[in-house]
């Protein structure tokens, strides 16, 4: 089941990218940035109630509201980031730079979460920079 919704996130993260570019046409990054974060809020908080999940917000732990605000801001960062080069650049060379995102993470899995770092890892990591290079230059 992991493939199946890891292979929907690319779906709609390419769909993303397009309705992205053309939605921010004429509109500022940052303006466009906060509609996109408060359909993305409603549309979190909507799947919460809908699952029955909101009881769980008092068992939360200290640390894990620690990561959960960081990796939010990181969040915010980064489509702040991403919807500034996407509204300056071409969606085709903006978005293949930004899934360098992968490396990054298996890179950062490695040295933080002790994950398995492999062959098959780095000739993949090396194969998407690669290919992320060829496709912007």
């Amino acid at each position: 089941m992991w493939f199946w919704l890891a292979l929907g996130s690319a779906v709609f993260a390419a769909l993303t990218s397009i309705l992205a570019k053309i939605g921010i046409e004429g509109v500022g990054s940052h303006l466009a940035t906060a509609i996109r974060t408060m359909v993305v809020v409603v549309m979190a908080w909507g799947m919460v109630f809908l699952t029955h999940q909101q009881e769980g917000l008092s068992t939360i732990s200290q640390k894990s509201w620690l990561f959960l605000i960081l990796s939010g801001l990181a969040t915010g960062a980064s489509w702040l980031c991403y919807y500034k080069a996407l509204q300056m650049g071409e969606a085709s060379r903006v978005v293949p730079i930004d899934k360098l995102s992968v490396v990054i993470t298996l890179v950062l899995a490695f040295v933080f979460l002790h994950e398995q770092f492999t062959t098959k890892s780095l000739i993949g990591c090396i194969l998407i920079g690669a290919g992320t290079l060829l496709l912007v230059l």
